[in-house]
């Protein structure tokens, strides 16, 4: 048999993973090689694994996360508004498969952004696409969305999306068609699929931010009918890493 024909092939099939670890084998000793129906099982959980990091991989890089962060590295305690145990309860995905927001707010500097990722980067691992947008961000693409003719196809990615991040809300002023904009996104959503949003202000005062009583109403109910709702507290963790590398 030739063993580099069946890697080619392999290849050519793009069966990745069957291929790299049948190359592991045929190097061995022919006494070490598994038995046939050994092989072959060993051949299809590589082959699983191989995709399933693979769409990991793509769905991190498509996610454009601010920061690549795990949920293991984010601080709690009851004391700072998040303990380890609620933090365990958004990690199994199920927030997301059940349409539920979460909204996280706090002072600057506090983790709400940290968390934020920390949770995306948890939903790429479990197969969940993710994106995320720092507001100016969201409102740049939204303007481009409309200059070019894609503002439609733009939403409708959004609405696909399992789970939105929508980081630093309230830190600029939005016009009526970012309004308009957000309120689709969050209605289309709604129930279907999962967003975070991250913000300074505290949840109570985002109608007010919004500024138009309407459109506030229809955005806030939306936001909040299904949210879990995280206040952080606690100093700057910024400027105590400075402090610490100072010392």
């Amino acid at each position: 048999m030739n063993t580099q024909s069946t890697v080619e092939q392999l290849q050519q099939l793009k069966l990745f993973g069957m291929s790299k670890l049948y190359q592991a084998v045929v190097n061995q000793p022919v006494h070490q090689h598994p038995e046939a129906h050994t092989l072959m099982g060993m051949l299809t959980d590589a082959e699983a694994q191989y995709r399933l990091s693979q769409r990991t991989q793509l769905y991190l890089r498509l996610s454009k996360l601010r920061y690549n962060t795990m949920p293991e590295q984010v601080k709690t305690a009851p004391d700072r508004g998040i303990t380890k145990e609620q933090l365990l309860l958004f990690c199994d995905g199920s927030f997301i498969e059940k349409g539920e927001n979460i909204l996280i707010s706090g002072s600057t500097g506090c983790g709400k952004s940290y968390l934020a990722c920390a949770l995306g980067r948890q939903a790429c691992m479990l197969g969940y696409r993710t994106v995320y947008f720092a507001m100016n961000r969201f409102i740049e693409s939204l303007a481009a969305a409309r200059l070019d003719g894609t503002y439609i196809r733009w939403l409708n990615q959004i609405a696909r999306t399992p789970l939105l991040i929508m980081d630093d809300f309230g830190l600029q002023p939005l016009n009526h068609h970012t309004k308009l904009a957000l309120l689709q996104i969050l209605e289309d959503r709604y129930a279907k699929n999962a967003t975070i949003i991250t913000s300074q202000l505290p949840v109570k005062a985002w109608y007010e931010y919004i500024n138009e009583p309407t459109l506030a109403d229809a955005i806030m109910d939306r936001m909040t009918a299904q949210a879990n709702r995280i206040e952080l507290k606690g100093d700057s963790l910024r400027i105590k890493k400075v402090i610490n590398f100072k010392f």
